[in-house]
């Protein structure tokens, strides 16, 4: 089904290698006082720190950090964000660094002026955002979020373990990304194969719905394409401009809203990823590798049509080369040849979940899904699978 939609994307994106020449001028648009969030110290081994450091003070800024910030940032380095921007009255947040690192800055630019609890209002009850928003700026260091170009802050509440994710009004994006792919070479392997799966992930979320003839899947195929073919380079050479260029790129794409246009949406995949990154601090892309195959075999029958064309297009099966129901599970066995390919997890256990973990998973998880709505039980024989 073709669905009615509004696009809205108000970043600006800076894009290629002289791309960090383009922050004096944005920051300019700006107040002398800047919230620079950061995580545990690359950007200083790479001299990025250095960099922005030296155009904010030759543009007159008084700099606050909050650095440390997690992979899987957390509510309680969120509100010590908050509690810096409402002590210096913090003109915009400067997040330099990945995904979690924008996510955090994201989080604490909506929460920073809330009346009440935001984390019970806005990760939990899901209400609108009524409270002044405090601008957010972007660097990249890291692709695979797309959290630069959209208004989604998945933070962990330690004390609840729950990991909570949603996706704001565009007033909530950042208001400039500067994106060099240069800066994500340093990124160790572990972390870029995890943040190209993510992109992949987003991609599928999006995809396994509906079954009409829609320019958004096409669309959807093209940039998965795009993102296999340059994996394949990185892998081999992960200083290869063009293919880390093509993964920013796609990572971009995936998430900033042009990949969901006129389609219903999953997401049950990502849902039970959060509950097993509240229970284990799991990389989030490697949770998603190992819950994604056992996921899709679970429904790919109620969706088949789609999952034949995702196993043609995508991973090049022959449409002739069995029932529909094989070519569905041959392109689902591509893609879990593709996740053994970047050498991610693909089971639990790798990524220290216990047996004893999986109902608490099963039940915190919010349950939903595409061609299937799932419940507790489908989740835990899901789990079960991936053990």
């Amino acid at each position: 089904m073709n669905l009615d939609f509004t696009f809205y994307n108000p970043t600006r994106v800076h894009f290629g290698r002289n791309a960090l020449e383009h922050l004096p001028e944005e920051l300019a648009q700006y107040g002398s006082r800047v919230l620079l969030v950061y995580g545990k110290g690359a950007i200083k081994r790479i001299g990025l720190y250095d960099k922005v450091i030296e155009i904010l003070k030759e543009g007159g800024k008084t700099v606050v950090e909050l650095s440390g910030v997690k992979s899987n940032p957390t509510y309680t380095q969120m509100m010590e964000g908050v509690r810096l921007v409402r002590e210096n009255k913090i003109d915009l947040i400067l997040a330099v660094g990945g995904g979690s690192v924008v996510d955090c800055a994201k989080g604490i630019s909506l929460s920073a002026h809330c009346k009440g609890d935001p984390w019970q209002r806005y990760w939990i009850n899901f209400e609108e955002v009524d409270n002044e928003i405090v601008p957010v700026g972007c660097v990249l260091t890291m692709a695979g979020t797309g959290s630069e170009m959209n208004g989604g802050s998945v933070i962990t509440n330690e004390e609840q373990q729950i990991k909570g994710g949603r996706t704001y009004p565009s007033n909530i994006n950042p208001k400039f990304s500067i994106l060099n792919p240069e800066y994500t070479f340093s990124v160790p392997k572990e972390q870029m194969v995890s943040g190209i799966f993510d992109t992949m992930s987003h991609l599928m979320e999006q995809y396994f719905t509906g079954e009409d003839d829609n320019t958004t899947d096409y669309l959807i195929e093209g940039v998965m394409e795009s993102l296999i073919h340059s994996a394949r380079i990185a892998l081999q050479d992960p200083q290869d401009y063009e293919a880390r260029s093509n993964l920013m790129w796609c990572a971009t794409l995936a998430l900033n809203t042009i990949t969901r246009l006129s389609k219903a949406q999953d997401w049950e995949v990502h849902m039970i990823e959060h509950q097993l990154g509240a229970y284990t601090d799991c990389p989030h892309g490697a949770g998603l590798a190992v819950l994604s195959v056992p996921y899709y075999r679970y429904i790919y029958k109620d969706g088949l049509k789609k999952f034949v064309r995702f196993a043609t297009k995508v991973w090049g099966i022959d449409a002739h080369s069995g029932s529909e129901e094989q070519i569905a599970l041959a392109g689902l066995d591509a893609l879990g040849d593709f996740i053994r390919e970047l050498g991610l997890p693909t089971t639990l256990r790798e990524l220290g979940t216990t047996e004893e973990m999986l109902p608490r998973i099963a039940n915190s998880a919010v349950k939903g899904g595409g061609y299937r709505q799932l419940d507790e039980t489908d989740i835990l024989q899901i789990l079960k699978a991936c053990f």
